[in-house]
């Protein structure tokens, strides 16, 4: 049967309320977004025929506030891993104890085909397609794979263009010039590495004892890569769309990060030691962290039977599949789950919402300093409720975002 991202939510939502002792009238609504829009986008392409590219925002909850959530380009977008990746926002600003509800959205389409002027015009489009939905108050989006920050300028143009009046705080990871957040374009990574501290301090460990691989290069796993190799850490393996390379001495990841920030692919990176390997070696090579920050599914349980790490923190949104899951589990293999290793980009996305709203910004060192409190906190409620309900992580993380949306609900009296 075919991997489906919003029946993967699903069935850890109703362990995670099974665990809690809540009956399922208590956490009905959260398996039903609140709003779903479906839209074709046409485009006129640089040779003038029309292109019609189909798109989507699926608003889950905003029973905490706005709603929140990035906006992807790829090819393999569909309304299931939206509607999931839609949910893991609301759980992810829950658990972040950051005020916003959650939302994602997304085109079918490869960016790559297209010019930068039909990359503008798909954008715009798009924008005002959605504009009703969207807002301060109602729906902030942000950058996702394969957009941003540039498409997010264009997003806040257009819908300042819609609405005759410019609002930064309309949209997220913005370029500065354009009220964006120092600190915003590492923060996903920077809270990747924060989790990992908190992991392995609670086991008697630092950054520097260890070795970790990274499945992805883009925004999120090459920050995450040069943080980690900053604080000592010895990268074994990291990959990109191309490939993968591995070297057990470990990698110098200031080079490769400066090799593929040049638009070259790992495909072309030689340098001693060095293996090239296929994806599924790279996420069973022998390490002590493995941190999936490419897209969802890739853990699945073949790659969970054979695995040579000590921990997982996922990078990426939903990297491990359920079956995986319960395989690591079996395994004794903790795994920090995605809706609080990489919160850190969303707490930072807030951050620059509240600036945007007080037109008033912060120095990057108040930005960190403000996100690792943040993750710092969100990590010992996990911990702490997951060890008293003898859970695991994701379950402890699911469990402390279900009790903070339901609380919002019946508050309400949703």
């Amino acid at each position: 049967m075919a991997y489906n991202a919003y029946d993967n939510y699903l069935a850890v939502l109703d362990k995670a309320a099974a665990k809690l002792g809540m009956a399922k009238d208590g956490y009905e609504l959260l398996k039903y977004p609140e709003r779903e829009l479906k839209v074709s986008v046409p485009v006129k392409m640089d040779d003038g025929s029309v292109k019609v590219f189909e798109g989507f925002r699926v608003q889950h909850s905003s029973s905490r506030g706005p709603c929140k959530g990035g906006i992807r380009y790829h090819q393999n977008v569909d309304e299931s891993e939206v509607k999931a990746l839609a949910a893991w926002m609301s759980f992810k600003c829950a658990v972040a104890n950051i005020p916003y509800g959650g939302a994602k959205g997304g085109i079918k389409v490869d960016p790559k085909t297209l010019s930068q002027g039909e990359l503008e015009r798909l954008t715009r489009r798009f924008t005002t397609m959605i504009a009703p939905i969207i807002g301060p108050d109602k729906d902030v989006p942000a950058p996702d794979v394969n957009t941003n920050g540039q498409i997010m300028a264009w997003l806040v143009d257009q819908f300042g263009a819609v609405t005759g009046n410019y609002t930064p705080a309309v949209v997220t990871g913005k370029p500065l010039e354009l009220g964006g957040s120092l600190g915003r374009l590492a923060a996903t990574g920077r809270g990747v590495m924060f989790t990992t501290q908190f992991l392995l301090a609670k086991m008697g460990k630092k950054l520097s004892d260890v070795s970790i691989c990274i499945q992805g290069m883009g925004n999120v796993g090459s920050n995450t890569a040069l943080l980690c190799y900053e604080e000592g850490a010895k990268i074994v393996g990291v990959s990109d769309v191309s490939g993968a390379i591995v070297c057990e001495s470990g990698l110098n990841i200031k080079e490769i990060a400066a090799f593929c920030r040049s638009g070259k692919l790992l495909v072309d990176y030689d340098a001693d030691g060095v293996k090239h390997v296929d994806n599924f070696t790279l996420l069973t090579t022998k390490c002590d962290v493995l941190i999936p920050a490419a897209l969802e599914n890739q853990v699945t349980k073949e790659v969970a039977e054979n695995v040579q790490c000590t921990y997982i923190v996922e990078a990426a949104n939903g990297p491990v599949t359920a079956e995986a899951d319960a395989v690591l589990e079996e395994r004794a293999i903790p795994v920090v789950p995605d809706i609080l290793a990489n919160a850190g980009g969303v707490v930072v996305s807030y951050f620059e919402w509240v600036q945007n709203r007080m037109g008033f910004y912060w120095s990057e060192e108040e930005v960190n300093a403000k996100l690792y409190t943040q993750m710092s906190n969100a990590f010992t409620e996990v911990w702490n409720l997951a060890a008293e309900k003898n859970a695991t992580l994701r379950l402890g993380a699911y469990m402390v975002a279900i009790r903070r949306i339901t609380a919002a609900q019946n508050l309400r009296g949703i």
